[in-house]
């Protein structure tokens, strides 16, 4: 069930994260996507915070707090409202460490989880995207072919968040007619990590292919052992988190707009003062509240494991991927000449929502 009321605790995480937001996301985002890296104190300084550690159980060397799909959203809204290149980069491990809690073995948790407990950043990717116009997630043309006991994983996989740092990653590949996600190690022969691609948005963001001939792994890196694990669940999570993201842009956007639509003065009054102006700008605040409780939905949906959970985050998906691109791009109508202009951030945030928009599996609550 979900409550419209956040509890004493949530209330005190977001208020810290949009504070983190505001004074060390908002300041860099720019250079980051002008300069197209990430600082490395940035990365430390978001796992000082603990969003991935303490939600690894304690046996793991983890903070063994209880973990929240709820309050993972809201987490992920208020980062995006710092910036989405950068809320990318500050919870790329969650999506490989959530699947791990989810649906590995306790052979696969004992290997891999202490890996994120250290006080070093330290990160492992999703490889689940693919190139090409019928790309589609939950259909794969990343082979997994049995091998004797072993799979040998031959394809490429696109847009995998900091995979020039990844010590591990999850790859999904069809398997016998299904789909399976392999934990794969970088240094894992066969395995090329390409070099960074150029994005429309995200520039911030280090992004790769990866190129698998035929690299062969184990039975142990079959995420979940031999019964295998149910991937879809896995990019539920995916939808709702990158929503979740989008939902923060979006409420950002908006509060950069309001202020803007008093100042600018044209034939004698404020612009707030236009009827078209003044709708528009309660369209875009209804659309983001809606935005934000199909999302809550969604993350309440998968933390119950609910039956409708892919249908849930199929809808919230399709919604707040359109109504996203449409809030960006009146952000940057109501600036006017302004709004391309890169003094302003509103170019950035449409570029950055507009690409996430089209992505998926990019983050996980």
């Amino acid at each position: 069930m979900i409550s419209f009321g956040l509890t004493e605790e949530q209330e005190l995480i977001r208020d810290t994260l949009k504070e983190f937001a505001s004074e060390a996301m908002r300041p860099i985002a720019r250079d980051c996507d002008e300069n197209g890296e990430i600082p490395q104190d940035f990365l430390d300084t978001i796992w000082e915070l603990g969003l991935t550690s303490t939600q690894i159980p304690s046996e793991y060397g983890g903070g063994g707090e209880e973990r929240s799909t709820v309050t993972n959203a809201i987490v992920l809204e208020e980062l995006g409202y710092g910036d989405v290149a950068l809320a990318l980069a500050a919870t790329a491990p969650n999506a490989f460490v959530n699947a791990i809690l989810d649906h590995g073995t306790e052979d696969q948790k004992k290997a891999l989880l202490p890996l994120f407990t250290t006080d070093e950043f330290h990160t492992a990717s999703l490889a689940v995207l693919e190139h090409g116009p019928l790309a589609d997630p939950a259909q794969p043309s990343t082979k997994a072919e049995p091998k004797g006991d072993d799979f040998v994983l031959s394809g490429r996989k696109s847009w995998v968040v900091l995979g020039d740092r990844a010590s591990h990653f999850l790859v999904v590949a069809r398997n016998n007619g299904g789909i399976d996600a392999f934990i794969v190690p970088a240094d894992a022969d066969g395995l090329t990590v390409g070099e960074p691609e150029k994005n429309v948005g995200l520039r911030g963001l280090t992004t790769v292919t990866l190129d698998l001939e035929r690299v062969e792994v184990g039975p142990e890196a079959r995420l979940g052992g031999s019964d295998g694990c149910d991937v879809r669940a896995i990019l539920d999570n995916a939808r709702g988190a990158n929503s979740a993201i989008l939902v923060g842009a979006c409420r950002g956007i908006l509060e950069f707009c309001v202020p803007y639509t008093k100042e600018r003065i044209a034939f004698d009054e404020p612009i707030s003062k236009k009827q078209s102006i003044a709708f528009r700008m309660a369209e875009m605040h209804m659309e983001t509240e809606a935005m934000r409780w199909m999302t809550w939905k969604t993350a309440s949906h998968a933390g119950q494991g609910h039956p409708q959970t892919t249908r849930q985050a199929h809808l919230t998906k399709q919604y707040v991927a359109e109504k996203s691109v449409w809030i960006a791009d009146n952000g940057i109508q109501i600036f006017g000449g302004h709004g391309f202009i890169r003094e302003y951030p509103v170019e950035m945030w449409f570029r950055n929502v507009r690409t996430l928009s089209v992505l998926e599996a990019m983050a996980g609550l």
